[in-house]
């Protein structure tokens, strides 16, 4: 297969996974388990005839689309490589795409051009309770389609290794894995390095895990949150720990759009409370200005095209900002879940990236909103282009971010997801269970995943 320039699409994803069943029609099989809540065909691809089996998903957030390169490679290569494949006693699963619906709003920036401003301006992703990863608060919740359709495939597999694929907008790579894979972090030090790729040493993500090894983290058991706590603290019954019952292990792999090598400086900053200070008076200036435009819009925006879809992810950005903010001030730091851990410059520049990634996204989907209501009576779009521009180039000029091309970004994760399955052979026990404690079924609350 050669290098990728750009993104496929859902339905290119769907053509190519069919051509090469065509090509390899004894050891590639393609079938429907689910459908989207629009009709889209969830397809999984299936290599190999293993008795043990791997789980790949790709595409359970919307604007991350370095994973459906990933799969495709992944069925290249084990394919191409006996060992993955026969010499495992492994059969490779891997899920097309587990959100199509919401992936298909972000096409307009998938064929480029790969700038910051063409992606925050056609962005999409959907409000915290639409994201098909995480199960419904509570035993009654309605669960989605498509999150039916990854419990039932988790179900009928029992996987030894399950993989789930995202991609970083601004920032750098990391892993996070709810069983410890010892050895992993050297693979993706050793990966990143020959790619060019930074890894992230203190993602926002994971500001109160545990570090299992540089940039590999250790995903919490589920447990009971509110809202902006289960950002950071994987307050959540998700589909990651679904099958730990089966011994299965789960690797989150995250490979970054725009790199930052700050993001891995491990050095300690001169005043790290001058530094959350200003990043949290940033946010909480950011947020009022976005508050203060939606308010302007909404009277005209409410009832266009996909107003209800576009308004959801909104007012969820709008109302977790300024809890955010107010965890990370040293002024008032009695709002946050617990004390914050130590703060070098890698944690620092990834929670000032963080806090602008909310505002850019807010901006885009109000920009969207407005455009798609074809008419600007509040006269919007002017303050919506100028603070996108604006903040675009913080990312580009403040902090160096730089574009790492499609097919650097899926060799990385195609790369580290291989390591990580060789590592789990390893540990894999037949019909082992955790014993963990701590560890059940309770239920818990959504949570949104950066």
């Amino acid at each position: 297969m050669p290098p990728l320039l750009r993104y496929p699409t859902v339905d290119e994803l769907a053509s190519r996974a069919a051509a090469l069943v065509a090509r390899h029609p004894r050891d590639a099989r393609l079938r429907r388990v689910g459908t989207s809540r629009a009709g889209t065909p969830l397809w999984l691809l299936s290599v190999g005839h293993g008795s043990r089996h791997t789980l790949v998903v790709a595409g359970p957030h919307a604007n991350e689309p370095v994973g459906g390169g990933t799969v495709l490679r992944l069925a290249e290569r084990a394919l191409a490589d006996p060992r993955l494949c026969e010499g495992a006693d492994t059969t490779w699963n891997l899920l097309l795409c587990l959100d199509p619906d919401g992936a298909r709003r972000n096409e307009g920036w998938l064929a480029g051009p790969y700038t910051l401003q063409n992606y925050f301006r056609k962005f999409f992703r959907p409000g915290f309770l639409e994201q098909p990863e995480w199960l419904p608060e509570g035993p009654d919740g309605t669960v989605l389609p498509e999150t039916r359709a990854l419990l039932d495939v988790q179900d009928e597999l029992r996987p030894y290794f399950q993989c789930s694929l995202h991609g970083v907008d601004v920032g750098g790579a990391f892993v996070e894995l709810t069983r410890d894979l010892p050895g992993l972090a050297r693979r993706v030090e050793r990966t990143a390095a020959r790619l060019g790729i930074p890894r992230e040493l203190g993602p926002y993500d994971t500001l109160y895990w545990p570090t299992l090894g540089p940039a590999v983290y250790r995903i919490p058991p589920p447990r009971r949150g509110d809202l902006a706590a289960a950002i950071t603290e994987a307050a959540v019954e998700s589909t990651w720990f679904h099958p730990h019952p089966y011994g299965t292990v789960t690797a989150v792999v995250e490979a970054p759009m725009w790199g930052v090598t700050a993001v891995e400086n491990d050095t300690p900053p001169p005043d790290a409370d001058a530094v959350l200070r200003a990043i949290s008076r940033t946010l909480r200036r950011d947020t009022a200005l976005l508050e203060a435009v939606l308010t302007r819009v909404r009277p005209s925006v409410s009832t266009g095209p996909d107003a209800a879809r576009l308004l959801a992810p909104v007012d969820d950005y709008l109302l977790v900002g300024p809890g955010i903010a107010d965890s990370w001030d040293p002024d008032t730091g009695g709002a946050a879940p617990r004390p914050l851990p130590p703060l070098d410059t890698a944690r620092l520049t990834a929670l000032a990236i963080s806090a602008r990634r909310v505002a850019l996204r807010t901006a885009g989907l109000l920009h969207q909103l407005v455009i798609r209501a074809g008419e600007d009576p509040a006269g919007a779009l002017p303050d919506l282009d100028r603070l996108i521009e604006a903040w675009c180039a913080d990312y580009r000029d403040g902090y160096g971010a730089r574009w790492i091309p499609v097919a650097r970004q899926v060799e990385y994760q195609s790369r580290v997801v291989v390591a990580a399955f060789e590592l789990a052979g390893r540990r894999a026990r037949v019909d082992s269970h955790s014993g963990e404690p701590g560890w059940g079924s309770q239920a818990a609350v959504p949570m949104h995943r950066e």
